[in-house]
């Protein structure tokens, strides 16, 4: 997989735990930056015409908006927000560097804990970054 935002082998990693954690369920993973972001998988079945800049520039939005809105809340630390539309689901984990948006067909909270967690995992190991 050739990759311009993020090294080969860590979005080959991104990919393998992301397809791991949601099996044949994963439709799309998409790997952002403040700046700039990749598609770093695409289900085979699906087409190429989503539109992407649109989706970074509102879920990093929406991060900066969620975790200003509920900091110091009795929830607790933001974690990652599940969006539920027609045909699938999108989960986004972000943190103020960096994150991934991935979408998925039918899941439970359970699944996207499980998803969560997991990708989780590689983004920290990229950045050093601690939960």
């Amino acid at each position: 997989m050739e990759t311009t935002i993020v090294d080969e082998e860590f979005a080959d990693k991104l990919v393998t735990t992301a397809r791991t954690a949601a099996g044949d369920s994963l439709r799309s993973l998409t790997y952002f930056t403040r700046s700039d972001f990749e598609q770093l998988y695409l289900r085979e079945d699906l087409e190429r015409d989503a539109d992407l800049d649109s989706f970074i520039g509102h879920e990093w939005r929406g991060f900066k908006n969620t975790t200003n809105a509920y900091r110091g809340t009795e929830l607790g630390e933001y974690k990652y927000t599940v969006r539920v539309f027609e045909n699938g689901f999108l989960l986004r984990i972000t943190s103020d560097r960096d994150g991934v948006f991935m979408t998925t067909d039918g899941a439970t909270i359970r699944d996207f804990n499980t998803y969560a967690d997991a990708v989780t995992e590689v983004l920290d190991d990229k950045t050093g970054r601690q939960n």
